[in-house]
């Protein structure tokens, strides 16, 4: 464990996997892609990206590569998809985390994927990938 408490907390559905993470994000979006909407089983997928030296895994991970470079991991006892790697950044699941509403989305991404039942946040939309912060 390094010096810093932990600000969250998370882990799998059946508890072999636990994560600490020690940092705010660096940002907090909500995704309706097609690969979020089947990876997690879910209508949308809300997430929270840290870097990877914030968050600190206990327990087994299995890997999916769902693109180039981007690794999915999840629990493989349970099943439960906890977080995603990709270049430096760690990607969390919020309903990984211990403390329900501890993170708020601050963006929506692939839009045009949006359930039409479903309405959209008072917050920025983008149709696809959110812009590269400037």
């Amino acid at each position: 464990m390094t010096e810093n408490k932990p600000i969250f907390s998370g882990g799998c559905a059946c508890g072999k996997v636990r994560i600490t993470i020690t940092a705010r994000p660096k940002r907090v979006g909500l995704c309706h892609c097609m690969t979020c909407r089947k990876s997690h089983g879910a209508m949308f997928n809300p997430f929270a990206v840290f870097f990877s030296q914030d968050v600190i895994i206990e327990g087994t991970l299995k890997d999916w590569e769902s693109s180039p470079g981007y690794l999915r991991r999840f629990c493989p006892d349970c099943g439960s998809h906890v977080l995603g790697v990709n270049e430096g950044e760690v990607e969390v699941s919020l309903g990984s985390l211990d403390r329900v509403g501890s993170l708020t989305p601050e963006y929506e991404s692939w839009i045009l994927r949006r359930e039409p039942w479903l309405t959209a946040l008072p917050i920025p939309q983008y149709e696809r990938d959110r812009p590269p912060a400037v």
